[in-house]
């Protein structure tokens, strides 16, 4: 299962245009927000002497909850190019077992996309200390990359059932182009989560990579809103975590991050599970 997993990670590094396409939502939401989006939103909060950091790092963290799930379905590629291509029936022709190669697969994307996820994290904190923003501590960075592990393994359960579904390289081309253009809104990158219709801020608190990106935004942006928002009335700082998917609130109550980062261990089991179950059914077939 090593020795394939290997493989598959070659496969993958070795492909610089999937590589590129993997971050390719990563740099659109980039280029939007530092053309055109920062500045609106940050002309918004004249009245924070941070404005600049707190929504830098609204967006970075929100930005890495993205990449985590982009770049683990552009590695989950290469098992639906082995698919189309027949190259599956010579690994089952070969001793390695079929549990094998699906671990392969599995960890070859795990690693993908924390790796990809922590490079981002890199460039993330690079950018906004060159905007005048505090490096991050040594204790929100081990949070931070925990985080990413919990998002990375909910992303990659996720992704792998997705992935189960399909046999032909240009249908999944075509679900990736999907999801990668609707990530943005169902993350509340593109519009904040309080400018949205009530049907779609539900859709969105059910949508796991958005609990993620609420547990990266609270970690790292704590240290900017601390001091931000230090002489500003409690009720107008939650409303405006909450208007910028910092918080989620479902039926009045706030969601806690215990609940979120409990949610998201269950989302990453069911969706296993639901993998497992849809490819052996397929196999028996």
């Amino acid at each position: 299962m090593i020795a394939f997993m290997k493989r598959n990670l070659l496969v993958f590094f070795r492909d610089r245009s999937a590589v590129f396409f993997s971050l390719l939502a990563s740099f659109i939401i980039i280029g939007l927000y530092v053309l055109f989006l920062g500045d609106v939103w940050t002309s918004s909060l004249k009245d924070l002497g941070n404005a600049r950091e707190i929504m830098d790092h609204w967006v970075m963290a929100g930005l890495l909850a993205i990449t985590s799930v982009t770049t683990t379905m552009g590695a989950f590629n290469t098992m639906v190019n082995d698919k189309t291509q027949k190259i599956t029936k010579d690994f089952y022709s070969s001793p390695i077992s079929r549990r094998s190669l699906a671990g392969g697969y599995i960890l070859s994307a795990f690693i993908i996309g924390f790796v990809m996820s922590v490079v981002t994290l890199v460039f993330a904190e690079i950018y906004i200390v060159a905007e005048g923003g505090a490096l991050m501590s040594f204790h929100t960075l081990i949070k931070v990359l925990l985080l990413i592990l919990l998002a990375d393994l909910t992303n990659t359960s996720m992704i792998f059932l997705l992935t189960s579904f399909f046999s032909s390289e240009s249908a999944f081309s075509t679900a990736s182009a999907v999801i990668g253009t609707l990530i943005g809104f169902l993350t509340g990158i593109y519009l904040p989560i309080g400018q949205l219709p009530d049907a779609v801020q539900t859709v969105i608190k059910l949508f796991p990579p958005s609990h993620a990106a609420v547990l990266l935004r609270q970690t790292m942006m704590e240290d900017a809103m601390h001091t931000g928002f230090a002489e500003v009335p409690t009720a107008y700082a939650n409303e405006f975590k909450e208007f910028l998917g910092v918080t989620l609130q479902f039926s009045g109550h706030q969601i806690s991050a215990l609940t979120s980062i409990g949610y998201l261990l269950a989302a990453a089991a069911i969706c296993f599970i639901l993998a497992i179950l849809n490819l052996s059914r397929k196999k028996r077939a």
